[in-house]
């Protein structure tokens, strides 16, 4: 409740803090594929985060899905890791801005796979591969790799704050240029969130 001063805010619906400031870092969090067994797999070789979990496929294949700048990131900084990197992109071509997209192509052992769509992470333990069909011939195919990276891009954990702080159209909350002070005098964002 930012509407008095000093600020309220609601921990858990049950306990109430007043405060003279509120920092907001309540970060981003990964979207996924939604499909069962990238949940099922999720720490099992299915990952969001090339740089947290990359080191753990050291001189294996891995695949990374999305065509944007996190997932040609990813791939890149995989590919330093990994015998082979297969990128997985449902388009023709990745959205991914040009100096990205031009790493990709520069690494060797990453393998581009367009207009795929993934259907199924295979493994009952452990990520043992992936199915996906193209697109255009509707051709459904298995590649096998130890590693599926998600790279679809993240969402703002900031829906708390709708109808209190000023924000865009993807979630970030909006800040005054050069500072971290939001619309309402005394709440602050950082990181991930503004």
């Amino acid at each position: 409740d930012f509407s008095s001063y000093p600020h309220k805010v609601i921990i858990d619906e049950q306990h109430e803090v007043e405060a003279k400031a509120v920092i907001i870092a309540t970060g981003a969090s990964a979207k996924w594929l939604g499909l069962h067994s990238e949940e099922r797999l999720n720490g099992r070789g299915v990952s969001a985060c090339a740089v947290c979990d990359g080191f753990f496929f050291r001189g294996q294949e891995v695949a990374v899905v999305g065509g944007g700048d996190t997932a040609a990131e990813e791939a890149s900084y995989l590919s330093k890791l990994c015998k082979k990197v297969y990128m997985l992109v449902r388009r023709d071509e990745m959205r991914a801005s040009a100096i990205m997209q031009q790493r990709v192509e520069n690494a060797e052992n990453i393998e581009m796979l367009w207009n795929t769509e993934t259907e199924e992470i295979l493994g009952e333990k452990a990520v043992e591969g992936v199915r996906f069909k193209n697109n255009i011939s509707g051709k459904t195919s298995e590649l096998a790799v130890t590693g599926f990276f998600v790279a679809i891009g993240h969402k703002r954990n900031t829906d708390i704050f709708k109808g209190w702080l000023d924000m865009d159209d993807v979630g970030y909350l909006k800040v005054k240029p050069g500072t971290s002070k939001t619309n309402i005098p005394g709440v602050f964002a950082s990181g991930d969130a503004a």
